[in-house]
């Protein structure tokens, strides 16, 4: 997407009252895309945090800003996406026509890009650099449950254009709360070798200290959290990542960051974005 000082681009996510992690994959993106000076301004909006995406039909000034660019930081297509941010944002369709003459155009989520199955292979390679796919099975997990169906069939799609590339011994679509559980990684992969990747846009309870606890890692990371001085627990912001790999009944585990977190995203907003320009 070529720069263009009459647009800007509105990041939308769900942010969290409790977890101050789940914010900030969305704000470094929104970051790293104003450092490329593609946007006259790029913002974010949020529906538990501040500013609000009531408040962000507020943000851009109409005379100088003419067009607005809204990509939903979500993994898929769901209630947020399809009612809540129309809802918050009035918006009317694909393109509104607000009063003052600005025109929003509402983006595909980034969970719909052709590119996120490269950004989960890359994440997969970053976490385990040094083992043979061939003898590696390749977990995608997602929450589950008909709360969340279409991250489910998100994580199902991804798992299915990935096995096709015949990379991995094994390629899977598991659940923290549905078959094939998580928890099962033992009985559902034979290889030496596996690889984790949480299917989330940011880093919290589910990735620090649910996922892990479902994979037996907690306990194999035996962590002293009681003694001054001791080391920070293994679910403590981040620090569970950085122990690979897991020696669990004789097999090699590597967890990896949720796949929100990685860098990549910023990539696929201002493509989403570059999609509703062209349309």
């Amino acid at each position: 997407m070529t720069s263009n000082k009459h647009s800007a681009l509105l990041i939308v996510a769900h942010g969290s009252t409790v977890n101050p992690d789940s914010s900030a994959p969305t704000l470094e993106h929104a970051q790293e895309i104003r450092h490329r000076e593609i946007f006259a301004d790029v913002e974010c909006g949020f529906w538990k945090e501040e500013p609000s995406l009531r408040d962000a039909i507020f943000l851009f000034d109409p005379e100088s800003i003419r067009e607005v660019y809204v990509v939903p930081n979500f993994i898929s297509e769901g209630y947020f996406t399809q009612t809540v941010v129309p809802r918050e944002l009035e918006l009317s369709g694909r393109i509104t026509r607000r009063p003052n003459g600005q025109i929003w155009r509402y983006c595909e989520p980034v969970g719909n890009h052709p590119l996120m199955t490269e950004l989960l292979l890359k994440r997969a390679r970053d976490v385990a650099p040094d083992v043979d796919p061939a003898e590696t099975s390749l977990l995608i997990v997602a929450h589950g449950t008909d709360l969340n169906e279409n991250s489910a069939v998100a994580a199902k799609r991804e798992t299915e254009k990935i096995r096709a590339l015949g990379k991995y011994a094994a390629v899977l679509n598991v659940y923290m709360e549905e078959s094939p559980l998580v928890s099962d990684w033992r009985k559902l992969t034979k290889s030496q070798n596996v690889v984790v990747v949480p299917f989330f846009i940011s880093d919290g309870l589910h990735s620090y200290e649910d996922i892990p606890r479902l994979l037996g890692i907690v306990v194999a990371a035996v962590v002293d959290r009681g003694q001054p001085g001791s080391p920070p627990p293994a679910t403590a912001h981040g620090e569970i990542f950085r122990h690979n790999p897991y020696a669990i009944d004789d097999r090699e585990l590597f967890y990896a960051p949720s796949i929100g977190t990685d860098p990549g995203f910023a990539d696929i907003i201002i493509e989403q974005a570059n999609v509703a320009a062209k349309s």
